[in-house]
């Protein structure tokens, strides 16, 4: 009788193969305007990626390949107007089904913010990031609806807006999933919650 592999080895490389490790905004300038990791990675390791991205995808040609292997995943990106839309998923992932879920979560973008550029990313990064945690979870689609997707937050910001007191600042609420990063980014204070949030 021949031996038996464990199907747990199967399962274990097929799942790591359905996600995203990560994904990145960035300006032709180089300029981060979106990033979130999905992955458990050091800081460290984070700056490595940011700097490849920089260096790898910015200088590329129009008609170059738009997937760049960098051993353990690799990059998969396109370019919308001034933006670079990363996304970095294992080898083992299928580059065209990445492709389609970037242009999903641009289309859902641009069903937001009618038409969405650069400086909307960078006055509305919660909302941004609200989209993408309503269509991905740990670096996986969950949700390509978009007329879902953009009806799911509608309703988180009706609530938010029926929980707030006259007179409260309604960003310092939704700013308490952010990280210190992208509050810095929106300009704001980590840390500082209520209508002191800006001093």
């Amino acid at each position: 009788m021949a031996d038996y592999a464990p199907p747990s080895k199967f399962k274990s490389k097929a799942s790591a193969a359905c996600g995203w490790n990560f994904i990145v905004l960035m300006s032709r300038q180089g300029k981060i305007r979106l990033s979130e990791f999905f992955s458990s990675y050091s800081e460290s390791e984070k700056r490595r990626i940011l700097r490849d991205i920089a260096a790898d995808v910015l200088p590329r040609q129009a008609k170059m390949c738009n997937i760049i292997e960098k051993g353990e995943y690799k990059f998969v990106y396109r370019r919308y107007a001034s933006l670079y839309f990363v996304a970095g998923c294992p080898v083992e992932m299928n580059e065209l089904i990445v492709l389609e879920q970037i242009h999903l979560f641009v289309e859902a973008l641009d069903g937001y913010f009618n038409s969405v550029c650069e400086l909307d990313l960078v006055f509305s990064l919660h909302k941004s990031l609200m989209i993408l945690f309503e269509m991905f979870i740990g670096g996986m689609l969950c949700e390509s609806n978009r007329r879902e997707v953009l009806q799911n937050i509608v309703e988180a910001e009706e609530m938010v807006e029926q929980m707030t007191k006259p007179g409260e600042d309604t960003s310092s609420q939704l700013d308490d999933g952010l990280s210190f990063q992208e509050q810095f980014q929106l300009g704001r204070k980590p840390g500082a919650r209520g209508p002191r949030g800006n001093r």
